[in-house]
């Protein structure tokens, strides 16, 4: 059984001896030349930091490889409990943050949505929501009303140009709103 003590003499002179070496394994795990470092230095610094004689029952070296894989794999896990947290954090802002102004904003496009739409002439506005709302089709909106399909669409373009006109200061509100609903 060997004792390492970072009160030996000989301490400095294991960690020149092995951090090469130890420094290769650590940089074949992470692919990181300054994390590889970090996570030898770290093994060195946990043995310094010992109060007393560690009691090494295999080799040194085979010690100092092991206490380096076992510091690369916890900087794993860390790192990937890490990323969850981050993700899940992002995750519920996302979901949970509504600013009132968005709210409010959204509450007034409503308003003015509806409003302009019972605007539309009665024929107009019937075609409107029969299309839009009951998602009928042209010719089963003609066939419903006794109409030429010709007319249902002139008058869902008539529909559609006033709404656009009417509802124009809310265009970048739409295109917010559209961009939220495909994300």
């Amino acid at each position: 059984m060997l004792q390492l003590n970072a009160e030996d003499q000989d301490f400095d002179q294991i960690y020149l001896d092995h951090y090469p070496a130890l420094h290769h394994y650590a940089l074949t795990l992470l692919n990181d030349s300054a994390l590889a470092d970090e996570m030898v230095q770290d093994v060195f610094l946990k043995i310094l930091e010992k109060q007393e004689p560690i009691a090494i029952h295999t080799s040194l070296k085979a010690y100092l490889y092991r206490s380096v894989h076992n510091e690369c794999m916890n900087y794993f896990k860390h790192h990937k409990v890490k990323q969850k947290y981050q993700t899940h954090t992002f995750y519920k802002m996302d979901q949970e943050t509504e600013h009132p102004l968005d709210k409010l904003q959204y509450r007034e496009f409503e308003t003015r949505l509806y409003k302009s739409i019972n605007d539309l002439p009665e024929q107009c506005r019937a075609i409107f929501q029969m299309s839009r709302f009951e998602n009928l089709k042209y010719a089963e909106i003609a066939t419903q009303l006794g109409i030429s399909i010709k007319t249902v669409d002139n008058q869902m373009g008539k529909a559609l140009k006033r709404l656009r006109l009417q509802l124009a200061d809310y265009l970048p509100l739409m295109i917010w709103l559209l961009i939220k609903l495909l994300a």
